[in-house]
């Protein structure tokens, strides 16, 4: 029998760390300092906050130093910084103060904010909000994932892969795992959601859904 999918929203409830940065160095300090929920709440959190568009800065670093500092040059470096590409917490927050590093060593003068906002640390913790929807057939999770808040989406993608360390996130799994779909499961696994917003993850997900259900014969 299969286990239907239960669909799952959140909300952020944001910490302030009471630590700051004023200028380029400053951020890449203290960077290598706060909580490794601080680098999540500003890099994969950041899509939780633009659900519809993210900006051409996909996290919070590249939209301050972009915005504030007014260094777009860095900012573009750091909004190349692919968290989907990294194991582990640790391992972004590495890549990410040696982007700053490499720039800075470059930089005759540390940028500073003149007049500005400082860039101010946070952490966030992730709380679950049930949906009431579930799905135990294709068609159901096809209908379900149309119309759930975009929060669920990311719970199921970001929040599943990265802070529980899995290998796929919960979409893929159920797939694979309740459903036995493997070859659909795979391409669910491999999408990056961070090259979009949110929306267009869901965009992404209903026309693989869509593309197995119309095989089937068994489309919307």
């Amino acid at each position: 029998m299969t286990t239907p999918f239960v669909f799952v929203g959140c909300v952020e409830l944001r910490e302030i760390l009471g630590q700051r940065a004023e200028d380029a160095k400053e951020l890449a300090d203290l960077l290598a300092q706060v909580p490794g929920g601080s680098v999540y709440y500003h890099t994969h959190g950041f899509f939780l906050r633009h659900r519809v568009f993210a900006s051409a800065y996909t996290n919070d670093f590249a939209t301050w130093v972009a915005g504030e500092l007014k260094e777009p040059v860095l900012g573009e470096k750091l909004a190349m910084v692919d968290p989907f590409e990294f194991q582990d917490l640790e391992a972004l927050r590495e890549e990410l103060v040696s982007v700053i590093d490499h720039h800075l060593s470059h930089q005759r003068t540390v940028p500073r904010i003149d007049r500005s906002q400082p860039f101010d640390f946070l952490q966030s913790h992730v709380v679950e909000l049930p949906v009431g929807i579930a799905a135990g057939t294709l068609l159901e999770f096809r209908e379900a994932l149309a119309q759930v808040d975009a929060s669920a989406i990311y719970y199921h993608v970001f929040e599943a892969r990265v802070r529980q360390g899995r290998y796929e996130n919960d979409f893929s799994q159920w797939l694979r795992r309740d459903l036995s779909l493997t070859d659909l499961a795979e391409r669910v696994r491999r999408i990056n959601p961070y090259v979009g917003s949110l929306e267009r993850v869901r965009s992404r997900l209903l026309m693989l859904v869509d593309e197995v259900l119309e095989q089937e014969g068994s489309a919307p």
